[in-house]
């Protein structure tokens, strides 16, 4: 360890063992063929912050010191002995380098670029094991502690700060997050980027770049989320929406050897992925979180191959030929054999003046540990009676004064689930509010004070809440469809036998086969989850869509 070097974080000895495995020299040995031997000097630099190409190094002897650099101190965060390897969530997502790793003992180590650590974790399920255990535990731990390319400055009342960090933390990119309201000496760190208060919030990547107040799209552009993506290249099968529906798409079928790329419009997870925590989803009977569940995901989609394109999301399809065409926000054009469409829902947005105004300023559509924090210790609202505003109502709870859950019904027995109804009744700190609705909202900047109207005998009242979350209703992810395939009354997705034979003849059905399930009126196109006409809104189900339209994929593309 170099003297200088700021110490490492402390970590617990169960996570050390996990993220840092030492491999046996026999399993080293196994894999050494597919790797190249090559000698290291002392000091030499093997990645740098901001690499594109990042490989995997096996130390078999000498030592390699993981870094953190920064004009304040460079950190360091780890040192790899003997048997121990580099390497975290990025090197499977193929994105930039987040950490230095340099050597500070020469030896021998063995490289591997990431298409041969791809191939391993394919074929080697031992070795597979202890890698992807080790890459997941890194990035929770580099999410955990802030350690990473960027620094986001901003302010709790600020609605771009909060959809900012929501779009980092969904895309499970490590960040150190500087709260103005909170620091009480940032005059240097603003005047050294040349940053003013009024600019938040704003990103810093590598200490090269300072974006002020900038979209989603253009976080993915500077952290290069999407570099290593060939538009250009035709592919088996174009998965567009990166829910659970479009992930477990994406997992089949790249692990059947399809070859898949997903789009996604902002943040993988889709509803589910803000979910606080789902309970009852098969093999966790101690629930798991919608974020923790879509970065498994996302890493199993990577460990088989698929590519995910971020912030990227369809704007138009051309379906009257193929290879069919997506196109993508910013105007490039993608082509595949077959699409699936995961495009899944948005929560309906009721007509009430200022909302827009208020969106992340006091009105959320998500209920995530960022904004339970912004509410902490303060009375809040839920909205909507399935079991997201259960879910929602339930987490919030836990750090809220009190949640208020308005549902416009006599109750929740039709709409949520019995397990999530049980704990609302059961909490103290929650109260339901039958035949109950939200009428006016009012504020300056933030909003102050909610008006909500009682159905039943029209009693009008208003709330001194700066907190809302709405959760009510399903809007489907259609419109950038234009007509291409058919829909339903209410905009879903019509697929297999829901396709009547006046739906076929008016969309000009070619084949004398039927419609297969999950496909729609447009032969090799598609759709599961949320946004398909009749699917069951639950997790489990649209896995199993995204899983079963896969098996359907491979039907059309062998006729």
């Amino acid at each position: 360890m170099t003297p200088s070097l700021r110490p490492p974080p402390p970590i617990s000895d169960a996570h050390k063992a996990l993220m840092f495995p030492t491999l046996t020299p026999a399993q080293v040995a196994r894999i050494a063929t597919h790797g190249t031997v090559r000698a290291v000097a002392l000091k030499q630099v093997l990645i740098e912050v901001g690499d594109a190409t990042v490989p995997l190094f096996i130390v078999c002897s000498g030592r390699i010191d993981i870094i953190q650099p920064s004009s304040l101190g460079d950190t360091l965060v780890v040192t790899h002995g003997t048997g121990q390897f580099t390497g975290e969530g990025n090197l499977l997502l193929g994105r930039r380098s987040l950490l230095r790793a340099v050597v500070s003992e020469p030896g021998e180590v063995i490289q591997f670029s990431r298409e041969q650590v791809l191939a391993l974790v394919q074929t080697d399920a031992e070795v597979s094991d202890i890698l992807m255990r080790a890459f997941i535990y890194r990035r929770m731990e580099l999410i955990a502690s802030g350690v990473g390319d960027v620094m986001l400055i901003g302010s709790a009342h600020s609605a771009g700060t909060l959809r900012a960090r929501e779009f980092l933390a969904r895309n499970g990119h490590p960040h150190h997050y500087v709260d103005l309201d909170l620091e009480v000496d940032l005059q240097q760190l603003l005047d050294r980027f040349n940053v003013q208060v009024a600019d938040v919030p704003v990103l810093i990547c590598r200490e090269q770049v300072v974006l002020r107040n900038p979209t989603n799209q253009q976080i993915a552009d500077c952290l290069g989320f999407n570099e290593n993506i060939d538009a250009a290249h035709v592919r088996d099968l174009i998965v567009v929406g990166a829910g659970p529906a479009g992930l477990a798409a994406a997992v089949y079928g790249a692990s059947e050897g399809l070859d898949v790329l997903v789009l996604e419009a902002g943040s993988p997870g889709g509803q589910a992925g803000s979910s606080s925590r789902i309970e009852n989803y098969l093999g966790f009977p101690t629930g798991v979180s919608g974020r923790e569940l879509t970065a498994r995901a996302i890493a199993q989609a990577q460990k088989f191959g698929a590519q995910i394109m971020i912030s990227r999301g369809a704007t138009s399809m051309t379906c009257s030929r193929k290879p069919f065409g997506v196109t993508i926000e910013g105007g490039q054009r993608l082509q595949a054999r077959a699409v699936i469409i995961a495009t899944g829902a948005q929560y309906r947005k009721p007509p009430l003046d200022r909302l827009s105004q208020f969106e992340g300023a006091g009105i959320y559509y998500s209920a995530t540990f960022m904004e339970s924090q912004v509410c902490s210790n303060e009375e809040v609202i839920v909205v909507g009676g399935g079991n997201s505003a259960g879910q929602a109502a339930v987490f919030l709870a836990q750090t809220s004064k009190h949640v208020h859950v308005l549902v416009r019904s006599g109750g929740l027995a039709d709409t949520m689930s019995r397990y999530l109804i049980r704990r609302i009744e059961e909490s103290p700190s929650i109260s339901l509010r039958p035949h109950t609705e939200v009428i006016g909202l009012e504020g300056n900047e933030h909003l102050e004070r909610v008006r909500v109207r009682d159905r039943s005998s029209g009693a009008l009242q208003t709330l001194d809440i700066r907190h809302v979350f709405m959760m009510t209703g399903a809007l489907p992810n259609t419109a950038w469809l234009d007509g291409c395939i058919t829909l339903d009354s209410k905009g879903f997705i019509k697929t297999g036998p829901d396709l009547t034979p006046d739906d076929l003849a008016s969309a000009q059905w070619p084949l004398t086969r039927p419609p297969l399930l999950l496909e729609s009126s447009r032969p090799g196109v598609f759709a599961v989850g949320d946004v398909r006409g009749g699917n069951v809104k639950r997790v489990a189900s649209a896995v199993g869509e995204g899983s079963i339209a896969v098996f359907f994929v491979h039907r059309v593309l062998a006729e």
